[in-house]
């Protein structure tokens, strides 16, 4: 036989060989797991679709939401920087999940690039509200600058410099000119919340609490070099033990890192330690993780901890009775609302019984069976249409919130291509500067909760 002959009915040989020897069982989980990925090709189909139909061709501004109500449906045609962060890497995302080209992402996203260079800005930072049919800044809302949602652009534009060489320039100029250390805090260490514009003044508030979502622009604006690194140790991990107003009395240690005392603290829920978020809702702990790889360079600290909050939120959901789990941040019937697993958080939000399809996308990483079976429940509870999911379910009542959000769509649509493709947007962030050289930070903690 020719050797390359030889070589085909060796390889033939194996294929066959390797089926025969696999367990039923095993051959069962790996036609679900197929099944499942398939699925996930499916929904975030759908789910991208909500963007294509909701993204204004001229601006490349995506729609805030897009609404179902008695009266007919209703788009809401502003968006934020968050908005726009989300929506290209959802672009990104169905590009690699196969469901555009390459040159209609490209396409798609120069539209929103040369939009953003010609938006009203403060300072490179974007304002929170911009109307989407021509850019202009949505004044009847404020004139709010916000740390978080910038933080979320930010995160866009320089997981778009990666994936499309072609755009870096652009991109990179756009991120290099946001400039953080407008919203720095030099004295306390931390952010303030954001800057009104009219009012000339920054919030009263600051950022403090490090297991919510603005640790994505704080961890940005140290690769930038707009803030020490110090900052990203001077964030609470639990509020200090004599502030007696939180939900739980926190345990821990304080440890050193590159000279500051941190106080690595925790609670505990069901029997199991876990570093609280504000709220104790699912995006505040894991949407970070969609481009910071938390899973990986977090193991002692943000990964691990992430983990144990998708295990106590399915506790949680059990603990209620509830058909299905996953609390965040969600829409109403008749608005918006936050909510969580209430006891996860250090001012708890309600629970209100509703469960967002979001919260359990954003757990793919760390329990994809427990999506895969709650995935069946939201579909059971007929919350899945037109775009993907609605965005809501009542648990108790089976009342749905009958809207699409562009932010929740986002963690869908990246989430899946996460979990299907190995980290890609993950990937991509930390391709760039800003994103490699914090990793460090990422590494070295480890929380009081092993």
């Amino acid at each position: 036989m020719k050797t390359s002959k030889i070589i085909s009915f060796l390889l033939m040989f194996s294929l066959f060989a390797n089926v025969f020897v696999t367990s039923p069982a095993s051959a069962t989980d790996r036609g679900k797991e197929y099944a499942f990925q398939m699925e996930l090709k499916s929904i975030a189909k759908k789910t991208y679709k909500f963007y294509q139909d909701h993204t204004d061709p001229i601006t490349g501004l995506t729609y805030d939401e897009t609404r179902y109500k008695a009266e007919g449906k209703k788009d809401a045609t502003h968006t934020s920087p968050t908005n726009i962060g989300m929506y290209m890497m959802s672009t990104i995302s169905a590009q690699e999940l196969g469901i555009i080209s390459k040159k209609e992402a490209i396409k798609r996203i120069q539209v929103t690039l040369n939009t953003l260079e010609g938006l009203e800005k403060w300072n490179g930072l974007y304002y929170n509200w911009y109307n989407t049919k021509d850019g202009s800044v949505k004044k009847d809302w404020g004139q709010f600058i916000s740390q978080v949602d910038n933080g979320w652009l930010s995160a866009g534009l320089i997981v778009v410099g990666q994936a499309y060489g072609e755009l870096n320039p652009q991109t990179s100029k756009l991120v290099k000119n946001m400039n953080y250390t407008t919203l720095y805090d030099p004295e306390v260490g931390q952010f303030r919340g954001g800057y009104d514009v009219a009012q000339g003044k920054l919030t009263d508030h600051h950022y403090g609490l490090f297991n919510t979502e603005p640790r994505v622009a704080s961890y940005i604006s140290i690769g930038k070099g707009d803030v020490p690194s110090d900052h990203w140790w001077k964030m609470y991990r639990t509020m200090p033990k004599e502030w007696d107003w939180q939900a739980q009395i926190p345990e821990g240690e304080t440890h050193e890192y590159d000279g500051v005392s941190v106080f690595e603290g925790h609670y505990e829920y069901n029997g199991v330690k876990f570093v609280p978020s504000w709220g104790g809702s699912m995006f505040e702990s894991l949407m970070p993780g969609i481009v910071l790889n938390e899973v990986e360079l977090g193991k002692n600290a943000l990964g691990l901890n992430n983990k144990r909050h998708v295990e106590l939120q399915q506790a949680f959901a059990k603990e209620k009775g509830y058909k299905a789990w996953g609390f965040s941040p969600s829409a109403t019937p008749d608005g918006y609302s936050e909510f969580a697993a209430t006891p996860l958080g250090t001012s708890g939000y309600k629970d209100g019984a509703t469960v967002t399809a979001h919260a359990s996308f954003l757990a793919l990483d760390y329990d994809p069976a427990a999506v895969r079976k709650n995935i069946k429940a939201l579909k059971e509870l007929n919350t899945y249409s037109e775009y993907g999911f609605y965005d809501s379910v009542n648990v108790e009542t089976g009342e749905i919130a009958k809207a699409y959000l562009a932010l929740d769509q986002g963690m869908i649509m990246v989430s899946i291509a996460n979990y299907l493709k190995d980290g890609v947007i993950r990937d991509y962030f930390h391709q760039d500067p800003i994103g490699k050289k914090p990793e460090d930070l990422l590494k070295k903690e480890k929380f009081s909760i092993q």
